[in-house]
């Protein structure tokens, strides 16, 4: 339907107590969104006229979220009255005057519904000229769900509440789902009627469905096929149920697009991750945030990528990368780890034990093993020797060293910044490099080596390496 003619209503003024969290529950990530951020990322692909999340405890955080990520939603403060009919009452005295349409109501705590199966609602909603529709599930515990009641002819008759049901009614196992499709019109007559008569003193959006039927229209009440979309999260039990869950598709999704995945059961992909064909997933992996691994690369095992594009036919293993940029045919690890402004160049290296921070890498060029190079551009094909460590700090402020192309290091060096080192100039073993090179010069400072003759002997008596040294020399 027209956006136009359509709003979506997403309810996130709960208080979420059952978390025992600082954070909003809502806020609490799932596969690299909020569940707040599923949801109104859900209600925006339908595109409405308004998406209004409301929201009620934590407003600063929930605010802050909203409009650094969604900022086109037009948020709606619920005021002191309880109740979810309350809160979408809220919602519909923020939509305009002339509005005419219907009216979808999710809630910021169900992050696997999806596009499709609300789409599908509003079109029976529209087809069958309903005045409500809504969504159920069959759960074999339905415990703390609202009751639906039908009749002998399975037609929809009311929700009732477990706090409010008799024992008969907490037998049904058909449960509310808390996705609803309204017609506008109806819904606000409906809302004006609702009262709170019931134990919590609530006003429930679920009676305004019994008064929409009460005034003569149709009520729809559609069992969704997969409970999973319509799962809430309430404690951090379900949080991690859901979690897995939506990790177990996005992995299948993956599989099927093309990439190899070799034990999904302990591989993690935010849902904003993109992967190409022909890539391999290894155990261990995680690729989070905005992430992108070009094909033919295989990650793992025990890999933590984060906000970092990964090139064609990289190989990654045992490391943890953060904000970085890898080209292709580059290798990573095993046990680097490379932080945030890191940019290896095309068929670079970064090897064993090795941190990069903020330092571009020229095609070719390997850190191979046990260094620290922070702050730095490396040219092409230069190699950064074993225990090399870039001295980038000065204790006020960070420096910058540069690096040229087919520059060969030797092991142990330290380069203190601000440096420059020209195209094809070495450094020797054990170097202290405080002063520019010039290309295609040595670098060295090691000073005449001194024995001192029976040190140990004289100095360290009585010990096991005097004793050696005397019967060595004996």
């Amino acid at each position: 339907m027209s956006e136009q003619h359509l709003a979506v209503i997403v309810l996130a003024a709960g208080e979420g107590t059952r978390m025992r969290s600082s954070t909003p529950k809502v806020l609490h990530e799932i596969s690299g969104l909020p569940m707040l951020g599923h949801a109104l990322a859900t209600a925006t692909a339908l595109g409405a006229q308004k998406v209004m999340p409301v929201i009620r405890h934590e407003k600063e955080k929930l605010e802050q979220y909203i409009n650094s990520y969604y900022p086109n939603a037009h948020i709606v403060l619920q005021d002191d009255v309880p109740g979810t009919g309350r809160a979408v009452e809220c919602a519909l005295e923020a939509l305009p005057a002339d509005f005419s349409g219907a009216v979808v109501v999710t809630s910021g705590d169900v992050p696997l519904l999806d596009v499709q199966t609300i789409e599908s609602m509003i079109e029976v909603h529209l087809t069958t000229g309903a005045g409500a529709t809504l969504l159920t599930a069959s759960f074999s515990d339905p415990t703390g769900y609202g009751r639906i009641v039908r009749d002998e002819s399975r037609s929809f008759v009311s929700i009732v509440e477990e706090r409010d049901a008799t024992e008969e009614e907490r037998s049904i196992t058909e449960v509310n789902a808390g996705v609803y499709v309204f017609d506008f019109k109806h819904l606000k007559q409906a809302l004006a009627s609702v009262g709170s008569h019931n134990a919590q003193g609530e006003k429930y959006l679920t009676d305004a469905a019994v008064e929409i039927l009460k005034a003569g229209n149709k009520v729809h009440a559609l069992e969704v096929a997969d409970n999973w979309l319509v799962a809430g999260v309430n404690n951090r039990v379900q949080m991690q149920q859901v979690s897995s869950e939506l990790n177990r598709r996005i992995c299948e999704g993956w599989m099927l697009a093309g990439v190899t995945i070799t034990h999904p059961e302990s591989t993690f992909i935010d849902i904003t991750a993109v992967l190409a064909e022909d890539v391999t997933l290894l155990p261990g992996t995680h690729l989070k945030g905005i992430t992108s691994v070009g094909r033919g690369s295989t990650i793992g095992p025990e890999v933590v990528i984060t906000d970092t594009q990964v090139g064609s036919n990289v190989s990654i293993t045992k490391s943890q990368i953060s904000g970085s940029v890898i080209d292709d045919e580059a290798t990573v690890g095993p046990f680097s780890y490379l932080r945030p402004g890191t940019h290896l160049g095309a068929g670079g290296k970064i090897g064993t034990f090795v941190e990069t921070k903020n330092v571009v890498i020229g095609a070719g060029s390997k850190i191979p093993h046990l260094s620290y190079v922070g702050d730095a551009t490396i040219g092409e094909h230069t190699n950064i020797g074993a225990g090399t460590i870039f001295a980038n700090y000065d204790g006020v402020a960070k420096h910058h060293s540069v690096i040229g192309s087919h520059v060969r290091s030797g092991s142990h060096n330290v380069f203190v910044a601000p440096i420059t080192i020209g195209d094809g100039a070495y450094t020797a073993a054990g170097t202290v490099v405080r002063k520019d090179v010039e290309p295609g010069s040595l670098a060295m400072n090691v000073a005449p080596q001194r024995n001192l003759a029976e040190w140990v002997i004289a100095k360290r008596p009585n010990t096991a390496s005097a004793d050696a040294a005397r019967k060595a020399t004996e």
